[in-house]
């Protein structure tokens, strides 16, 4: 009987074993959304503004310190 005691819980710690980690992995990947090509135009065109924006920003900010350093 003891050899059955011990198949038992052998095949009780087989069930409760925490799933893989590759298994844990490809449950959560079911789960993520990924954007439709339209919204990533949407972003990299917002994106590229903002960067032009800044970029003549901190030009604009630049030639003003120039300026005033070259005034004094």
């Amino acid at each position: 009987m003891a050899k059955k005691e011990k198949k038992l819980k052998k095949e009780k710690v087989k069930k409760e074993r925490k799933p893989s980690y590759i298994h844990e992995v490809k449950e959560e990947m079911k789960k993520v959304t990924f954007p439709s090509a339209k919204e990533v135009t949407k972003y990299t065109i917002a994106t590229i503004c903002i960067v032009a924006f800044l970029v003549v920003f901190f030009l604009i900010l630049t030639s003003i310190l120039y300026w005033i350093k070259g005034a004094l």
